[in-house]
Parts: C-alpha cells; structure tokens; sequence
C-alpha cells in the first residue's frame, strides 16, 4: 500500500515539473519574466495586484513592511508598517536594488505569479514523496537518499528563480534555470526507475550505450542553446518587425539547428541497430516522434515568425524527449 502511494507520488511530482516547465515556457513566450519583479512576493503583495493603481502612492493609507509602490517610474518598498501622511515621507520608503524595471502590466503579472504557484505545489509534491519514501528504506536504501536530494534540488530550484528575477531575466541565469528543471525530470525518472519492483532491461552493446547517452547530452546542450537563441529573439521583437526578428542570422541558431540533424542522426542509426536486433521498444519509437514533432516546431517558428504557442510546444517537446531518453539508458545499464 505505501509502495504504491510512493509510486504514484513520484508520477505526480514529475507530471506537475512538467506543468512547471510548460508555464515557465508561457511565461517567457508572453514575455511576463519580469511580471513579479520581486521574490517571493509581487509587488509584496502574496496575492498580485490587479491594477495600477494599487502600487500608486496614497495619502492616509495603511502600508506594511515590504509592500511596494511604482513612484517616478522607480520601485520603492515600505520600512516598515506605517501610515502614510498627506504628502510622501521618503523616510518610509527604500529604493529597490536588485533591479530598476519598474513597470506592471496585469496579464503579465498573474502569468508570472500562477507560474510561481505551480512552482510551490511541485515543492509540496516533492516534499510529501520524499515523506512516503522512508519507508521504502527496506527495499533500497538509496530511494530515501534520491528522494531527499530531489527536494533539495526544488529548493535550489527556487532560488535559482529568484536570482533570475532579481538579475532582470540574464541569459545565463535562464539558461541554468532550464537545465536545473531537467536535472529534477531525470533524477525523478530514475527514482522511479529503481523503485519498480521488476526492472525490464533492454539487451544493449557498448555502442547503443555510448550513442544514447552521446543523444542524451546533446539534448540538454540543445535546450541550453536554445534559451540563449530565444534571448536573441526577445531583444530583437521589441525593435524589428516579425520578418526581422532572424536577419541577420545569428551564429548560435545555425548551431542549433545543426545539432539538432546530428541528434536526429544519432537515433536514427540507433533505430537501424535495434531494428537489426529485433527489438521493437516502444520507448523509443516514442523519442522518434518526439523529435520529429521538435524538429516540426522548429522550421514552424523559422518560416512563421514565431506563431502563437509554438515556442511553448517546442520546449515541451524537447523536455519530454530528454525524459524519454533518460527512461531508455536507465533501460539499457540496467542490470538483468
């Protein structure tokens, strides 16, 4: 009874991190990063504004410690708890370091902020999984041991979003951020990977051993690259029109765009040498299409210019790649 409530707390957690990277993906496609442009409040307030002129400064109006006005076009955060008087006392007011982007824009703050909140439940489904997985200390005393650095991982995790939102959405930031996410999917896979009671391994070669994980790699130096190749992009729409967006064309897309033949590539001599030894898995049939759906969104925003929900799918596709071919070489290592 409680292996399966551990097993099924491990799907849920993985299933919510995807719901997580699929929002982070809406949130930079709507370009609403910077829609709580503190941590962990917005705008210190645990519940958004949803206007205006709720951050204005008001005369003879109750303020508490943290809450934040827009003043001058520049963030100021209360002291403390006061009472503001009929004209503005700067005295109660501090100016926000982290950052000067000082703007709110309400569609883009409730992205952001129902972006957060996905990101606290898959803290909590971590937490309760990791609760359920002392008592799977019997079976294997490692699971307890993944368990807990996973929720250690979600802790970083958070952090890491907060450094991305004080540092005003750095590229490089972004970029660990993703990679971090990808971390937890693979680390969750294996959790689960190791807990089945039967594991079914895939009879393998040295060579099917190096190509998978060769594969593997790539993918997550793919959706690196690709952040930074989405960065470009960002600057360029808030001064080029669609069509302009890729000329010129930088180097770092033409990188990816070739890498992401090599990958394809990779698997396809993969399916040859699986094929030749009869076997018919469907885990990897399904990384097939999932490239082929990657490679689809990605010639999709070349020739488009970037059409409504194409980028989030790309991402998700490449995320669940990357998990499909994490399950494949825990499958082909495994012992029989």
């Amino acid at each position: 009874m409680m292996r399966n409530s551990f097993i099924i707390s491990i799907k849920a957690s993985l299933i919510i991190v995807y719901l997580v990277i699929a929002a982070g993906s809406v949130v930079r496609m709507t370009g609403s990063g910077m829609g709580c442009p503190d941590w962990p409040k917005c705008f210190g307030y645990w519940i958004p504004p949803t206007d205006r002129n709720q951050l204005d400064w008001k005369p003879n109006h109750e303020y508490l410690n943290g809450q934040v006005i827009i003043l001058d076009e520049e963030l100021r955060v209360a002291k403390n708890d006061f009472y503001s008087k009929s004209k503005y006392n700067p005295k109660n007011w501090q100016f926000y370091t982290q950052h000067n982007y000082a703007f709110f824009n309400p569609y883009h703050t409730w992205i952001e902020y129902l972006n957060r909140l996905l990101g606290a439940l898959a803290g909590l489904v971590v937490l309760i999984m990791t609760i359920l997985s002392f008592w799977m200390r019997q079976q294997k005393k490692i699971i307890p041991i993944i368990s807990f650095l996973i929720l250690l991982g979600m802790g970083f995790q958070a952090w890491l979003g907060k450094t991305v939102v004080d540092s005003n959405l750095l590229p490089y930031r972004v970029t660990i951020h993703m990679i971090m996410a990808l971390i937890i999917v693979l680390a969750l896979i294996f959790l689960f990977f190791i807990s089945q009671r039967k594991i079914s391994p895939i009879t393998s070669s040295p060579l099917i051993k190096v190509l998978a994980i060769v594969a593997l790699s790539l993918t997550l130096f793919q959706i690196g690259l690709g952040t930074q190749v989405r960065q470009f992009i960002d600057l360029k729409m808030h001064n080029q029109a669609n069509h302009e967006w890729l000329n010129p064309v930088p180097m770092k897309f033409y990188v990816h765009r070739s890498l992401s033949l090599l990958v394809l590539g990779i698997h396809l001599i993969l399916f040859w040498i699986l094929r030749k030894m009869k076997l018919n898995l469907r885990v990897f049939n399904q990384i097939l299409g999932l490239i082929g759906l990657e490679i689809f969104t990605g010639i999709l925003m070349f020739y488009m210019d970037f059409p409504f929900s194409s980028q989030p799918l790309h991402l998700i596709f490449a995320s669940l790649l990357f998990g499909a071919q994490s399950l494949f070489i825990f499958r082909i290592i495994a012992k029989k």
